[in-house]
């Protein structure tokens, strides 16, 4: 890169426009990262001014696909799959294939691509997307802003929220949709009266969220166990994790789910459902159940026995400690430079005097 030492890095996002999801939790917390990095990288965002040499795209809008030009190295990230949409929002048949096929070709046209866990480069490479462009690098969270709280600061929120104290609490998290296993989360409190259930999110997308009438109805006339707290702001999140005893994530599919780190780093145990992506991700480190019925069984057991009940806590440890602040730093520190020095020749890149 000659003596060209500062990247310019121009962020491409609207994934904080929608309010409770896990893809704009993750935008925040990549572009904080990155900005630390000031001796290697400047960092613009989206129509903020200054010159970049790399595009790094963070949501598929087509203003951002546009910006995808000869004189940008064009980063995607992708943090969901055209298959992984099932479940989630609800439109035409007609408009869903397109808006598929649309998403399908906004990742072949960048020229680098970033997963967010290593399950998604088989099915990218399928699609078309060449391997030798394809980086797995994982979220983080800061435990700046996820860690654990006081007992006394936990009542208090517990009493806020109306949460009986002297109950096992049980949290889940994310939006309301039919592929987060709201209904699961729903049956499953109806099985244990005695344990409180929580839910933080709601609706992102309204009624075209899949599911949306059924969801609803659920919700209404959930037990008075369950408490649905809605879409809450970013900063509420971290007394919310504390207030619970263990997080409980039923979904039939996922993605990268942050709101998994964020529980690691508030040191709670994790009961998910037995997915093909977790392994991968969290290796052994958590507590898992198919169905309802296993559910109800773990989370009665972690409960009532203390040792398996720490146990999995210090599963989650080892979790947060794999996603740390600093690990992945060192990931992006190398990635942009890399990828930057491979394409210097293929680009018209535009750099400072």
């Amino acid at each position: 890169m000659d003596n060209k030492d500062i990247i310019g890095i121009r962020m491409l996002s609207a994934a904080t426009s929608v309010p409770g999801q896990g893809v704009g939790s993750a935008y925040m917390e990549q572009v904080s990262l990155i900005k630390e990095q000031k001796d290697l990288f400047r960092v613009y965002e989206n129509k903020e001014k200054g010159l970049a040499q790399i595009n790094h795209v963070h949501t598929v809008n087509p203003g951002f696909r546009m910006k995808m030009d000869s004189h940008h190295v064009n980063v995607i990230y992708v943090h969901f799959l055209p298959t992984t949409l099932n479940g989630s929002i609800k439109l035409p048949p007609l408009s869903f294939k397109i808006f598929k096929a649309y998403v399908r070709s906004t990742y072949k046209k960048a020229d680098e691509i970033v997963v967010v866990n290593p399950i998604f480069i088989k099915p990218l490479v399928e699609m078309g997307c060449l391997e030798e462009n394809i980086t797995f690098i994982p979220n983080y969270v800061s435990q700046e802003e996820f860690h654990p709280l006081s007992e006394e600061e936990i009542l208090q929120g517990k009493k806020k929220y109306g949460i009986d104290p002297e109950k096992f609490s049980v949290l889940g998290c994310g939006q309301v949709q039919t592929r987060k296993g709201v209904l699961d989360f729903i049956e499953t409190a109806k099985r244990l009266p005695d344990v409180e259930f929580l839910w933080a999110g709601g609706f992102s997308f309204g009624k075209m969220t899949d599911g949306y009438k059924e969801l609803k109805k659920a919700m209404e006339e959930a037990p008075s166990n369950v408490h649905f707290l809605g879409l809450l702001p970013r900063e509420e999140m971290n007394l919310v994790f504390n207030m619970a005893s263990l997080f409980f994530m039923p979904s039939f599919d996922e993605l990268m789910p942050m709101s998994i780190l964020e529980a690691c780093d508030c040191k709670k145990p994790l009961l998910l459902r037995n997915l093909d992506l977790y392994p991968g991700i969290f290796f052994s480190h958590y507590d898992s159940a198919p169905d309802v019925e296993g559910f109800v069984r773990e989370i009665d057991s972690l409960r009532k026995d203390k040792e398996k009940y720490l146990h999995y806590q210090k599963e989650s440890e080892q979790i947060a400690s794999f996603y740390s602040k600093e690990h992945v730093a060192s990931l992006w520190r190398e990635y942009y430079p890399r990828i930057l020095h491979k394409w210097e020749g293929k680009k018209k890149l535009r750099w400072g005097k």
